[in-house]
């Protein structure tokens, strides 16, 4: 049976990042911010990464695929922002990224193998500076396009999402938990209207 690596190591092989986009939802959240140290778990082709560095962020970008993150490198190089851009090969059952961040974002941070997903998050919560967020983005449908078309899939909702994670809510509280809808673009231009399950929170002052 093939691995989780050996999966997204092929998938990156065969695409490139050269026309990868930010997420709508990163976007909304950062653009008011101060840039500060942010980190992109699950990078993949790199658009959430290269969009932060442009605004003067610091990001440190992880993916279980090697192929993946030596290509945001590479991008990133290109683009004058290499002091600004740090990748780093995880498989974040098994590891996690050192360092203090302002923003982690885990965009769609799913998978078709065993992932104890919970205790990524919370490491995640913890690795967060005093007023620093934790941004998530889940599926909350199916788009045609989607590697995952069983019908009878069940998408957390983001307030269960937040029960799974099992944070202090006066040390972690919630400032967002929400399913907005939107008209989403897939690999080959086809369209749908698709749902993002959404949870935001944030790390208060004087956490340990």
């Amino acid at each position: 049976m093939e691995n989780a690596e050996l999966f997204w190591e092929r998938h990156y092989r065969t695409r490139r990042t050269w026309d990868a986009h930010v997420n709508p939802l990163l976007a909304e959240t950062a653009t008011p911010l101060p840039p500060g140290a942010a980190l992109d778990l699950g990078c993949g082709a790199g658009g959430d990464t290269i969009w932060l560095a442009r605004r003067g962020w610091h990001v440190t970008a992880v993916d279980i695929s090697t192929t993946a993150v030596e290509q945001v490198r590479e991008r990133a190089r290109e683009l004058g922002f290499a002091d600004r851009v740090a990748t780093e090969q995880h498989d974040l059952s098994r590891s996690f990224p050192d360092g203090e961040f302002d923003l982690i974002s885990a965009q769609y941070f799913q998978t078709p193998f065993p992932l104890l997903r919970d205790q990524v998050l919370r490491t995640a919560a913890r690795a967060l500076r005093p007023g620093g967020l934790l941004l998530i983005v889940d599926h909350g449908s199916t788009a045609p396009w989607s590697w995952n078309q069983d019908p009878d899939i069940h998408f957390p909702t983001p307030t269960e999402i937040a029960a799974e994670l099992d944070l202090d809510p006066e040390r972690w509280p919630v400032l967002r938990a929400d399913m907005p809808h939107r008209l989403a673009t897939g690999p080959a231009g086809e369209t749908a209207t698709v749902i993002d399950n959404v949870l935001i929170v944030q790390r208060t002052a004087g956490t340990e």
